[in-house]
């Protein structure tokens, strides 16, 4: 082989050699988490559908950061962010007080897992003490927050909470938006640019959106609202083959920063 020719070869093995550019590794600490068998089967059986890794991953969360999770619900999510976050990062749950006393129940029910989860009273106007998150995350809250009338409140609550360049994030069930949004969300859904707009109040600007969690076979127009699909299903045995058909709702997932 001539000397230019094997400069030829070797160069464009080089070029083969580098990661194409958005090409990310997997995050084995987090994949471990997810693995863990410590994960309630009920919450395993729906990953397929919550995709806690690509979630988790296009957030940006890493494990040595301050976290701070909004109205964690049963635990799904706290069951992967306590063990990635236990080590070498903070983790914060932020709840109400008439679920303060079932959460503490399932904290000390793995107090070797979850010793290290703080528990916050976000009704006092606080969600983390202030300035200290890197990362606050929300999944499925708004229309509560929304039905309550407290969403600006809570929203302020987020941006107090965060570092300077802080990232929020928003999962949400999404409403039509050829439909007015019920200032109450009523049916359990939200229109984007609606919650786009109540983040950019609290002083927070949009900078990505995902469409990992999307599903166009949800017409959000059921009878008991987002409620009727998966989990839930409000409607029992009536048309329940139906509705699992569609699966869960089709749901939005929009990533914020804190001003600098």
């Amino acid at each position: 082989m001539r000397a230019s020719s094997m400069l030829t070869a070797l160069a464009t093995a080089a070029v083969c050699m580098v990661p194409l550019a958005g090409v990310q590794a997997k995050d084995e600490a987090l994949a471990k988490a997810i693995a863990a068998p410590h994960r309630s089967a009920n919450f395993v059986a729906r990953d397929s559908v919550r995709k806690p890794q690509e979630v988790l991953e296009f957030i940006g969360v890493k494990p040595t950061q301050t976290v701070v999770e909004i109205s964690p619900g049963g635990g799904y999510w706290t069951e992967v962010l306590a063990p990635y976050l236990h080590d070498k990062g903070t983790y914060y749950t932020a709840i109400s007080p008439r679920a303060a006393e079932n959460w503490q129940k399932k904290l000390d029910g793995n107090k070797e897992l979850y010793g290290k989860v703080q528990v916050i009273d976000m009704s006092k106007g606080e969600v983390a003490p202030a300035g200290s998150a890197d990362v606050v995350v929300t999944f499925r809250n708004v229309h509560n927050w929304m039905s309550q009338g407290t969403a600006e409140q809570v929203f302020a609550s987020f941006n107090k909470a965060l570092k300077p360049g802080g990232i929020l994030a928003i999962e949400e069930h999404r409403a039509s938006a050829d439909q007015p949004q019920d200032p109450k969300a009523a049916n359990g859904y939200v229109r984007e640019d609606y919650t786009i707009a109540l983040a950019e109040k609290a002083g927070f600007k949009l900078v990505s959106r995902s469409e990992i969690l999307a599903n166009p076979k949800d017409t959000k127009d059921h009878p008991k609202g987002v409620w009727t699909l998966p989990p839930t299903l409000a409607l029992g045995d009536q048309d329940r083959a139906k509705y699992q058909a569609i699966g869960e709702a089709d749901n939005f997932l929009l990533k914020f920063q804190k001003a600098q």
